[in-house]
């Protein structure tokens, strides 16, 4: 491969890895598609006569109180089943990184900048918008993550022909910019820390990291494990879904043998991800959407609040201007050039994408505000909304560019030699 093709934005990745992704996204557009069903449920169940009962549901206590665990349905939702989401979210960082296409840092470089461009340039709006209402302040962060089922979704329901490289890179944004999101839940809100019960934390998550490296998968070992972590770091004060990302580093990705096969992080993934997917989020979801337009004033007040205004410019507009930025500077600073027949418009369409936020914005509003205030409740119509106009502009950019794709998609899937890997995988990029 010469190195002008090497040099290549958004080139076309290893068939292993495409088949790989092709997976992945066939389980998030489920887990996606659920996750919007239980947020419609609980938008129409709050808006109805019978939203009281809603709230019961929401604001029922759970759990034993000598552990500090009588929490909420709604707060064992955020704190708990979002702990089983990142632990995926870290399985998939590391084995992207570690064995993936991305442990090239040629490759790597461009979802990782596009991720902070597109977490920075949110932020800045919202505090633009906000600078004169500084009770909102701290809110900045909402804007910042991209929800991944959701996105995903999207992009399998339009029926993108896109690249699978386009694909990888929408992905590896994701996972990317909800790291840094946790990382901003770990040190920004986080107002009252117990150190004591965080060193305790490294012990479970010692012993946890110490078996998988033995190739431990014996549930009725791990588990508890993982439950003492969680409840030491809930003790904490640090929000407990921190817990979830950090035992998913632990796991190794690469086979003891060092021979081919799916390694102990990809077997925790394939196992956990469809409990994430399909149960966590869409509770999650559930909980967390429900918000009561006319308790809240009506939708015509929500919008007229800066907070609303400044989460929906940060989703909108802030996320594509950071995206394609950082793509450009990319571009414009490593000579690095995207691969032929690709346009700027494709990185247009991601950028768009990369604006629907929601898990883990609607996650930073509860904590940034408190859960059932008002200014949360304006939040959860800035992300429903922002999300809704991001998912639209960029279904308007996408499908213009399937045409364009459809030829090219029908030619990847030649197989002429039937061998079982499409041919354009195995021939040599042409530079230009």
């Amino acid at each position: 491969m010469s190195p002008a093709a090497q040099s290549r934005l958004f080139r076309r990745g290893s068939w292993p890895e495409a088949r790989r992704i092709g997976d992945i996204l066939r389980a998030e557009t489920v887990g996606g598609v659920l996750l919007a069903i239980a947020a419609l449920v609980a938008l129409l169940w709050a808006n109805s006569p019978w939203r009281d009962g809603y709230a019961s549901l929401a604001e029922l206590r759970v759990g034993p109180a000598a552990l500090h665990l009588d929490l909420t349905l709604a707060q064992w939702a955020a704190d708990g089943l979002l702990a089983i989401f990142f632990f995926v979210v870290g399985l998939e960082l590391k084995r992207e990184f570690v064995a993936g296409d991305l442990r090239d840092p040629r490759r790597a470089l461009l979802p990782v900048a596009a991720a902070v461009g597109g977490m920075i340039v949110p932020a800045l709006i919202y505090v633009a918008v906000n600078s004169g209402s500084p009770r909102y302040l701290d809110g900045w962060a909402v804007p910042v993550a991209t929800d991944i089922a959701f996105a995903l979704a999207v992009l399998a329901l339009i029926g993108s022909h896109l690249p699978s490289a386009l694909r990888m890179f929408l992905l590896t944004l994701a996972v990317v910019d909800d790291l840094l999101a946790i990382l901003i839940i770990a040190i920004v809100y986080t107002s009252d820390l117990a150190t004591t019960p965080l060193l305790l934390a490294l012990v479970p998550i010692a012993v946890f990291a110490l078996l998988v490296r033995l190739r431990v998968r014996s549930w009725w070992a791990l588990l508890p494990l993982a439950v003492a972590a969680w409840v030491l770091v809930h003790e904490s004060g640090v929000h407990a879904t921190v817990a979830g990302v950090v035992l998913g580093f632990t796991v190794p990705v690469r086979r003891r043998d060092q021979e081919s096969g799916p390694g102990l992080a990809e077997h925790f993934e394939h196992r956990w991800r469809p409990l994430s997917a399909g149960f966590a989020v869409p509770v999650f979801a559930f909980f967390a959407a429900g918000v009561s337009v006319a308790d809240a004033g009506g939708l015509g007040k929500a919008l007229g609040e800066t907070i609303t205004l400044g989460v929906m410019g940060g989703l909108v507009l802030g996320k594509v201007v950071g995206v394609v930025g950082a793509t450009y500077l990319v571009q414009r600073f490593t000579r690095a050039r995207l691969a032929e027949g690709l346009s700027w418009w494709d990185v247009l369409g991601l950028g768009l994408l990369a604006g629907i936020g929601f898990t883990v914005s609607l996650l930073i509003g509860e904590l940034a505000f408190g859960s059932g205030t008002a200014a949360d409740d304006d939040v959860k119509i800035a992300v429903l909304l922002g999300s809704l106009t991001a998912a639209a502009l960029a279904t308007i950019v996408l499908r213009l560019r399937n045409r364009v794709y459809r030829r090219l998609h029908e030619e990847e899937q030649v197989d002429a030699d039937h061998d079982g890997i499409p041919d354009v995988y195995q021939r040599p990029e042409q530079s230009t």
